[in-house]
């Protein structure tokens, strides 16, 4: 799988799994474009895995699969129109992590690895915990102390090891980054950038389901993997030929802790101003986005926006999309105060991603 560090420009080694640049210490990168070709699509194949030309895996890297990706698009009326809800907790741990853990894990089996660590807010940890059941892999998960409940009990359940950190969530980063000193492989869904071509499915199906490409997409976003990867996804699409232009991603954080707005709205030079605040939205509390440079970038050419959701909104958030049938988690109902703000500025259709399924959360 073509990777670079986004420093010093050097490719990802052929050997190993480092998480940052051996040389420079710099994050990595894709190496370039996805390219996606109807005519190579493998209808076969299980999940997500019919789009297997556009990973740049090795060609002899085993698909991994608990039968992720082809997940709802469904209708509902809001806002006195229908837009359209990606229902991505329909994927096999309930959340769209599964996409890209699908990829990241088979790259990393592809290179030996038969145990490895992640830390997560919860939906990574326990998405990278059962497919490393699949996998054969011993699998230790570093996730909040706060963390949901539920999603610290469906790790513990696929086999691995949990480890509570207290503290913030950049605390429990701290904590997974010792381990992986001390020789652990690190399964970084915020470091490594293999999963992002499995992010990019899901704009492929998009894309499939409508027949074309939406005006917009809106989706939660923390480290900003989901919304990179339908960027890089629809981005194809429009190489391909297949689409004229690129939807617009709207970005939506807790206003809490939400670096990528200030960015968008402000600059890098306002990043240093966010604090990790508490938030019911605990998927997206995310001090120092690691992709915010590559974000920015899609901000700067216009293809991307961020808004952000006032704490007291995310239950209602909530509430409102039960009552039309989509059940989803806290961090997901972020996105019902986003449509409030800026669904008048698109015309139809409209898609909204709902990352995580409802059972994931406490709150009552």
């Amino acid at each position: 799988m073509s990777a670079v560090c986004l420093n010093c420009k050097r490719l990802y080694p052929a050997s190993g799994t480092p998480y940052k640049c051996p040389v420079c210490g710099g994050l990595f990168g894709l190496a370039g474009p996805l390219e996606f070709d109807p005519a190579l699509l493998e209808t076969s194949q299980p999940g997500i895995w019919r789009y297997r030309h556009t990973f740049g895996l090795a060609a002899g890297a085993a698909p991994l699969s608990l039968g992720e990706g082809g997940t709802p698009l469904t209708w509902v009326r809001a806002f006195k129109r229908k837009l359209a809800f990606k229902q991505e907790y329909a994927n096999p741990t309930g959340s769209f992590k599964d996409r890209g853990t699908a990829v990241l894990l088979a790259f990393l089996r592809s290179r030996g690895v038969s145990a490895a660590v992640e830390d997560s807010s919860g939906n990574a940890g326990a998405s990278f915990a059962a497919y490393a059941a699949q996998a054969g892999m011993r699998a230790e998960v570093y996730v909040p102390a706060a963390a949901s409940g539920p999603k610290r009990r469906q790790i513990e359940t696929y086999g691995a090891l949990l480890h509570p950190v207290p503290g913030t969530r950049s605390d429990v980063t701290l904590a997974a980054l010792k381990a992986v000193e001390a020789g652990m492989a690190y399964a970084s869904h915020a470091y490594l950038p293999f999963n992002l071509p499995g992010y990019a499915t899901a704009a492929y199906e998009i894309y499939e389901q409508l027949g074309k490409a939406p005006s917009a997409v809106l989706t939660p976003a923390g480290q900003g993997g989901l919304f990179l990867g339908l960027w890089h996804g629809f981005a194809a699409l429009r190489r391909a030929g297949l689409i004229k232009e690129v939807p617009t991603l709207v970005g939506v954080q807790a206003r809490a802790c939400a670096p990528l707005w200030v960015m968008a709205n402000v600059g890098f030079s306002g990043m240093g101003f966010v604090t990790e605040g508490p938030t019911l939205a605990e998927g997206v509390r995310v001090r120092f986005p690691l992709r915010a440079g590559d974000v920015r970038q899609v901000i700067d050419g216009g293809q991307g926006q961020f808004v952000a959701v006032d704490e007291t909104d995310i239950l209602r958030g909530r509430d409102e999309l039960a009552h039309r049938g989509l059940y989803v988690e806290l961090t997901s109902a972020i996105v019902w105060s986003a449509l409030e703000q800026v669904h008048r500025k698109f015309p139809d259709p409209i898609v909204v991603m709902l990352t995580g399924a409802g059972f994931k959360s406490e709150v009552e």
